[in-house]
């Protein structure tokens, strides 16, 4: 079964943000009336979430509701009035992963300021990145 791509967007933005929250499916459906089933659904874009729902879930995870779209692949932009859907495939975001998380919730725990820039450092040292190339 296919799901609509701009679907399953929204889906792993939901999982990304509850994940980063550490909110388990089960609180986010009890907290809606739902069941944790259906926070799955919604998570893997097999059910669309419809505005007031999308509204409620972007209260409960502290995040505007623009939230949801952002990011979106450039070849789901629209064309001609509908949304053009292209044959990328959908892997999660390296965020969604849960030693993303890890990293930067332990990143974000380090009191001093001068200790985070010199991890940050280091960790860009190790990576021999550009940061000015990642945003």
């Amino acid at each position: 079964m296919s799901h609509h791509p701009v679907d399953v967007h929204v889906g792993n933005k939901l999982r990304e943000r509850r994940n980063f929250l550490r909110i388990s499916q089960e609180k986010l459906g009890k907290d809606l009336g739902l069941t944790f089933q259906q926070i799955q659904k919604y998570e893997k874009g097999a059910n669309r979430v419809g505005a007031s729902r999308l509204f409620e879930i972007s209260q409960l995870l502290k995040v505007p509701t623009a939230y949801f779209f952002e990011d979106i692949p450039s070849d789901l932009l629209l064309s001609n009035g509908k949304v053009a859907e292209g044959t990328q495939s959908f892997d999660a975001h390296p965020i969604d992963k849960k030693e993303s998380q890890q990293l930067t919730r332990a990143y974000f725990s380090i009191k001093d300021e001068e200790t985070r820039k010199r991890v940050l450092e280091l960790i860009r040292a190790i990576g021999d990145v550009d940061m000015e190339n990642l945003g």
